[in-house]
């Protein structure tokens, strides 16, 4: 009997896990960038998790992604885009490159909150951060989601 008793523990344990696991992932969204083609070797993606109050965290991830002082033309920074679903396109903010401190490999994160819901998520290099279109050339971009 004790056996059993455990076995049925066990079993609702793992159906809880279960549960949790899956409410917990289907709570964000991870959208892949496409392969560049001002910039190859670059990878990344782009996570959007719904909070409390309807609100959306975005949080942006890419690796090999060169200085945009690199480029051709040679840029000072990279903007990163928000094509809404109802309210156009916002820019929402600057997207820092730099290599970790025991790696080489250029690492890229962004993070922001915001109360529209994306369509697509872009990223261009630009001369300016505070600019309300792109103006430079689109480095890497989502598909629509």
């Amino acid at each position: 009997m004790t056996q059993l008793k455990a076995n049925k523990q066990t079993t609702l344990r793992f159906l809880i896990l279960l549960f949790i696991c899956t409410a917990l992932s289907s709570c964000s969204n991870k959208v892949m960038f496409n392969t560049s083609r001002v910039v190859p070797a670059a990878e990344g993606y782009t996570k959007i998790t719904k909070d409390d109050n309807g609100n959306k965290l975005i949080t942006i991830e890419i690796k090999r992604l060169t200085q945009p002082t690199r480029l051709q033309p040679s840029r000072n920074l990279y903007v990163v885009w928000m094509d809404t679903k109802d309210n156009g396109l916002r820019n929402i903010g600057e997207l820092r490159t730099g290599s970790g401190f025991f790696s080489s490999t250029l690492k890229s994160n962004f993070s922001t909150i915001t109360p529209f819901t994306p369509k697509r998520i872009f990223i261009t290099a630009e001369n300016n951060a505070d600019i309300v279109r792109p103006t430079g050339d689109t480095v890497l971009s989502t598909d629509r989601f």
